[in-house]
């Protein structure tokens, strides 16, 4: 490709055209429009046909070799443009807006616009379940800043994070569907594997430029007044972000209005693995089945259903917000409220992405339809929401407010049913501007023009196969067979042969289709620009439909957890900032819907007295369930909704931390523990006084004596160090000794019983510790062959026979606590021989009626101190 480009001369003038365009494009796939068509050449050409499944052909040569060339119907592009965007591929989409009729050579082309994953805004390129979100990241000293933009609704966001884990789990939560940075950042090890990753010049996150680009947007003189003007890291990813989306748009953005921070202080911090053990939006295997927000989204609107997925990732520390979104609840559960405003909400379209294409000036006519009927709907939705004693619901109220001029001039301008596209017309009702309606006479009257004007000029020349027609490319035609053709009037002027008939003009007919032509597009003309005046018109309204289409998807959400409220049982939850978590007969919101079992509901409490429960029993006995319902009530209700509880009591947690499951990170080169103990030691670095910990076997993946060991150590610390609201799952007995001697643990184990060798899991949480694992058992339950279950039957009774517990240091000062380690010993278990200790081994050899009373207490004394 470097080579046709630099050897322009060798190709023709169109083929030229083309490669300087390309030369400005080199990163995107350029759709070249020729005729009905977009053509794609050379490399560009060779990647659409192995990723659009399109035909490869050839057009002239380079080198002597044939020019790959592949092209795609234009009509049809957003279905391959989409294919496009979803393989995270960038289109540059060049017009023809020469005239081909004045054009002496090429006609003259330019690239339109650039279809990019994080900057579409056409309907058939979206997903309208989640948001589409351009993301830039830039490094400022130790600060990562982190601009996101969701161009189709103008939500502009920047943050400012410390730290790789921190980004880590901002992009998880953004999910990004292209992400700008700096050449410098490119090969970080967490960015550099992301699909849509984009490398820019390091110049483009300057913070001079940045402002000045941020301020001409937003036609301030400084950025103070969005409460950013100190974020030096953020701006700069905010300036690159911003000059990427007026380059791939070609346009004004007007909808993009304001800048907000995001103050990660003021949400509930959840790191990746977080969100991932939680499978809040995402499953394990990576869809959206059995997850939090499949059971919760019962929203109505899509932009309802993408607010909802923000709140679920997003839970929030502010109280006041949280009982406002209560008490919005409450009032709409009040003799089922919610349920005629649900039916008046499903009525509206999507507002905001509607919006951004009409600010884009790419809305098309059916997204004007869609508005009209959206605002039609709300003096409705104010008679539902008339009176209400929710501040919340007031609020919201208000920012809806009514559009009767929009939706009269709407009603007035639009055809009931609208085409697709104003290419062809038609969309312009009757009786809304006059011109167009006589243009549209004159095109209507020449049909009974025609009709008149066959049956006169048949009684003129007496030839009775004569008829008129028309067609696109000769335009009006009398028709005549070969065989009367000859016998035509002298008036009537030869236009074209065919194979059976011959076709005439007539200077009658030449006027007519002068006129009847010029009308038609006349008539086209016109309607584009009442058209385009209408989106103006709109545009004026522009700042009022955002925040009413905001206050509609709020107002979705709230409904659509007071449906939840009520079809899940839930509760309302008493919310405070008294440490602590109190929760009665509480369940697992997705584990309740999908069991074909009734749910064994579970009680939880941990305050300041007792803030760790070590929790044992049976693999597939609840331990995990237990510990992420927990989690999950606590994530609900911190976003303001209801709760699967009978009863609930929350002091607000600042953080969720899980070290759940077991994974590796193979393309870091981490293995399963290296990935178990990178999430332990954020857990501890990083949980404070009021954060939620849930710890399921920590230390599982090394040698018993390690693994023991280190589960032990990371239980103390996060006991008596930090304080957290533990839930620590393990299959170490040995950890149930902390209680004993460590003031804030507690013991709970989930029951089980054994019935003829067979093990039924009860699920109920008791107080304190199991009686034992029932590995044995529940190996038989995964079809574990009868004869290795005999042999480890055999094994186990010879090591509980044999084998004794290591002994661990009972409590310490909270100074010394830091340093308090296991007894010395084997530092490697061999499971299949009883590890030898001193005081035994001298016990073992000793001949106790031998010993006088003083030797007795002399060899105590030493026994002691060895233990």
């Amino acid at each position: 490709m470097t080579q046709a480009v630099q050897d322009l001369s060798a190709h023709t003038p169109m083929m030229q055209q083309y490669l300087r365009i390309k030369a400005e494009h080199p990163h995107e796939l350029v759709f070249y429009r020729m005729g009905d068509f977009y053509e794609l050449f050379f490399d560009d050409a060779k990647k659409a046909s192995e990723l659009l499944d399109v035909t490869l052909t050839a057009r002239g040569k380079s080198n002597g070799e044939p020019i790959p060339m592949a092209g795609i119907p234009f009509h049809a592009a957003d279905g391959y443009l989409a294919r496009l965007v979803k393989a995270g591929e960038s289109v540059a989409i060049c017009e023809q807006i020469g005239d081909p009729a004045t054009s002496k050579g090429p006609v003259e082309r330019k690239v339109v616009r650039i279809v990019t994953p994080g900057t579409v805004s056409d309907e058939a390129l979206l997903d309208e379940r989640q948001d589409n979100l351009l993301v830039s990241v830039f490094q400022h000293a130790d600060t990562f800043g982190i601009a996101s933009l969701d161009i189709g609704a103008g939500r502009f966001l920047v943050l400012e994070v410390e730290g790789e884990a921190a980004l880590a789990a901002e992009l998880q939560r953004l999910n990004p569907a292209e992400l700008l940075v700096a050449d410098s950042l490119a090969d970080l090890a967490l960015l550099s594997q992301r699909k849509g990753l984009r490398r820019r010049a390091p110049w483009e996150f300057e913070l001079d430029t940045a402002q000045h680009l941020l301020n001409q947007q937003f036609g301030t003189q400084d950025l103070d007044g969005f409460g950013c003007g100190h974020l030096h890291a953020a701006l700069g990813a905010a300036g690159c972000l911003l000059a990427y989306a007026r380059e791939t748009q070609r346009t004004a953005l007007p909808h993009i209005r304001a800048l907000s921070v995001e103050n990660r202080d003021e949400a509930v911090a959840m790191d990746a693995a977080t969100r991932r053990n939680l499978e809040i939006d995402t499953n394990l295997s990576g869809g959206e089945e059995n997850t939090l927000l499949a059971v919760f989204n019962s929203a109505v609107t899509a932009m309802g259903r993408r607010l909802m997925r923000r709140w679920l990732n997003r839970p929030l520390r502010n109280l006041a917000t949280l009982n406002l979104r209560q008490d919005a609840i409450s009032w709409l559960l009040v003799d089922y409220r919610f349920e005629p405003i649900r039916q008046t909400l499903k009525q509206v379209g999507d507002m905001e992405r509607i919006l951004g294409r009409l600010a884009l000036r790419s809305a098309r006519p059916r997204d004007l339809s869609r508005l009209l009927h959206s605002l039609a709907t709300f003096p409705s939705l104010q008679q539902q929401l008339a009176g209400a004693d929710s501040d919340r619901v007031q609020a919201l109220a208000h920012q809806i407010g009514e559009f009767p001029n929009l939706v009269d001039l709407l009603n007035q301008a639009l055809v009931e049913n609208p085409p697709v596209v104003i290419r062809e017309g038609g969309v312009i009702a009757a009786g809304y501007d006059e011109e167009l309606d006589e243009l549209r006479a004159i095109s209507t009257n020449a049909g009974q023009f025609l009709v008149d004007l066959e049956t006169r000029e048949r009684e003129r020349t007496k030839l009775s196969t004569l008829k008129v027609g028309y067609n696109r490319v000769h335009g009006y035609f009398i028709e005549l067979s070969r065989s009367q053709a000859e016998q035509a009037p002298a008036d009537y002027i030869r236009r074209q042969t065919l194979k059976n008939a011959e076709r005439f003009i007539t200077p009658e007919l030449k006027t007519f289709e002068d006129k009847a032509l010029s009308a038609k597009s006349r008539a086209l003309t016109r309607e584009k620009s009442l058209y385009e005046a209408l989106l103006e018109t709109l545009n004026t309204h522009l700042t009022e439909l955002q925040d009413a289409g905001a206050a509609v998807s709020e107002l979705d959400v709230l409904t659509s957890l007071a449906e939840r409220a009520e079809c899940l049982n839930l509760c309302k939850p008493a919310l405070d900032t008294c440490p602590g978590i109190d929760i009665v007969e509480g369940r697992h919101p997705v584990v309740e819907q999908v069991s074909s079992k009734p749910f064994v509901a579970n009680d939880l409490q941990l305050d300041r007295q007792c803030h760790m429960l070590v929790i044992t029993g049976p693999n597939m006995g609840g331990k995990s369930t237990y510990m992420r319902q927990t989690a999950l009530i606590v994530l609900l209700a911190q976003i303001g909704s209801y709760v699967p509880a009978s009863r609930c009591r929350l002091g607000m947690v600042d953080r969720i931390f899980t070290r759940i499951g077991s994974s590796d990170d193979l393309a870091s080169g981490r293995s399963t523990f290296m990935v178990e103990m990178t999430e332990t030691a954020n857990i501890l670095h990083n949980a404070t006084a009021n954060s939620l910990v849930l710890m399921d076997e920590v230390g599982r993946g090394t040698s018993t004596f390690d693994g023991l060991s280190l589960a032990w150590a990371s239980a103390m610390h996060l006991a008596q160090s930090v304080k957290a609201f533990t839930l620590f799952a393990t299959h170490y007995f040995e950890i149930t000794a902390l209680p004993e001697t460590v003031k804030g643990i507690a013991n709970v184990h989930l029951s089980a019983t054994e019935h003829k060798d067979n093990i039924v899991f009860l699920h109920h949480i008791q107080t304190g510790p199991a009686s034992q694992s029932y590995g044995i058992q529940v190996a038989k339950l995964a079809g574990i062959p009868a004869q290795v279950l005999r042999l480890a039957q055999e094994q186990l009774a010879q090591l509980e026979a044999g084998s004794h517990a290591p002994v661990l240091i009972a409590e310490q000062p909270a100074t010394a606590a830091a340093s308090s380690t296991p007894p010395s010993g084997p530092q490697q278990s061999d499971l299949f021989n009883a590890p030898s200790h001193p005081v035994v081994d001298t016990l073992g050899e000793l001949d106790i009626d031998e010993l006088t009373p003083r030797q007795a207490l002399e060899l105590l004394y030493k026994l002691k101190q060895q233990i």
